[in-house]
């Protein structure tokens, strides 16, 4: 499957969060991601990514394990995606880490979820912030066949619209990248 998705930056966060509440209950959740590459970097600069994710919300605590491959719809930066459950992150860690790949980057995300139907498409609509990061980010993701993708990124595109989200706010910059620029601007 596909996780077609789309990322914006949101100016009106508060607005923003009014309509997704019309449209469904939010539940608050703490994503802890750590990514993977090869000591080389060829993981990640061939487009594929590969985290542990451990999602915190008030009621539970769980883990996945998460590979993505290079993305499939440049302009969305979409990407076929397989993820399965773990039972704990830092055995996990140890098994990536003694088939050679090292933790590229570690950061939190702070993340209010939406799970709710659009046009018969199952959506979750997250908005999302990241203590290193400046401002509010809106995503918006759906699993498709990659016949389906074109269509459901119009569908999640119309509905970004008519959540206030302009298409100039769209973007595809990847999280991992956002923080690590960060992080070496602070360090020189």
């Amino acid at each position: 499957m596909i996780e077609g998705e789309l990322k914006a930056r949101v100016h009106q966060p508060s607005g923003v969060r009014e309509k997704l509440r019309e449209r469904a209950t939010e539940q608050r959740t703490t994503y802890h991601d750590v990514y993977y590459d090869q000591h080389d970097g060829t993981f990640t600069a061939s487009g594929r990514e590969l985290r542990v994710r451990t999602i915190t919300s008030k009621d539970a605590t769980r883990t996945l394990l998460t590979f993505k491959e290079p993305a499939v719809d440049e302009a969305s930066g979409s990407k076929p995606e397989h993820e399965t459950e773990i039972g704990d992150a830092a055995t996990m860690d140890r098994i990536l880490r003694a088939l050679r790949y090292e933790r590229l980057i570690s950061f939190e995300k702070h993340c209010e979820n939406f799970a709710y139907h659009v046009e018969g498409y199952q959506v979750l609509a997250s908005l999302v912030t990241v203590p290193e990061l400046d401002g509010t980010f809106i995503e918006i993701e759906t699993l498709v066949s990659s016949e389906g993708l074109s269509v459901a990124l119009d569908v999640l595109r119309a509905e970004l619209a008519r959540l206030g989200i302009a298409d100039d706010d769209l973007t595809t910059e990847l999280y991992t990248d956002a923080v690590k620029q960060r992080r070496d601007s602070h360090s020189v």
